[in-house]
């Protein structure tokens, strides 16, 4: 994709690579509140696109489309960075909600049950389920990690260097084998969702195709997945103890 003078085409590359900026989009609303437009992060990732052609060097060592993706996904996010991307309302529920789960793993020595973490938050299934809807977006990294205080993206916040690398900092061992463990550690259902999608790459849509549930039913069991993980991983350290139950008192362990 290179001009008789040698330069990128970047006509030829928009038409080329204008579907992948809508994947990547369609991919990373499960992460996002359902307030987010997926149009909104198709242009913040078209302008990424442009960005990375602009930048791009054959000599740095890396493919144009790895590079591209990494630009493309920035810059979505960068979009979304001043934008309240999960109310603070749900995210202290979500706290909530962890609590629960590590109090109940340690009562049950395993997963518990929706009904049970219902019941544990004082609340009906229904109003659980509906919070995990709400919920899209509470994810092991939050938006705030990614882009911080400063005006700089994350990209240009952590260039690509053997000392810097973000996916070495990532593979770190104990990170990954707590996440393996905790992963295979999921119900089925949950496990098996998160593989059609950051494995298979499948998009809400087509995950519920699969599974035969709705899209929104898809939308809770990554919530309560990602929460599950969070506990896992990240631990309880910095969560609030479960609140008490709405008029009743907390079951002894």
């Amino acid at each position: 994709m290179y001009t008789a003078n040698g330069a990128l085409d970047k006509d030829q590359l928009v038409i080329q690579y204008a579907p992948l900026v809508k994947r990547i989009a369609y991919h990373l609303m499960a992460k996002l509140p359902a307030s987010v437009q997926v149009d909104d992060l198709v242009q913040n990732g078209m302008l990424g696109l442009l960005d990375a052609m602009g930048r791009f060097e054959e000599g740095q060592g890396a493919q144009f489309e790895t590079y591209a993706v990494q630009r493309i996904r920035g810059a979505m996010l960068d979009g979304l960075r001043e934008n309240d991307w999960l109310p603070r309302g749900v995210r202290r529920e979500m706290r909530r909600v962890e609590s629960a789960i590590q109090q109940l793993e340690h009562q049950h020595g395993r997963a518990p049950t929706e009904t049970e973490l219902a019941e544990a938050l004082g609340m009906p299934l229904g109003d659980y389920q509906k919070l995990l809807q709400d919920a899209r977006g509470h994810q092991l990294i939050y938006l705030e990690d990614l882009t911080g205080s400063t005006e700089e993206n994350f990209l240009d916040r952590n260039p690509a260097g053997p000392d810097l690398d973000p996916l070495v900092m990532l593979e770190d061992a104990n990170v990954r084998q707590s996440l393996v463990h905790a992963i295979e550690n999921l119900p089925e259902r949950e496990k098996l969702m998160m593989a059609l999608y950051y494995e298979e790459d499948l998009n809400l849509r087509e995950i519920g195709e699969v599974l035969g549930v709705t899209e929104s039913r898809v939308c809770q069991l990554h919530s309560q997945a990602i929460a599950r993980l969070r506990v896992a991983v990240a631990g309880e350290g910095d969560n609030k103890p479960l609140a008490k139950r709405r008029g009743r008192k907390p079951k002894p362990a």
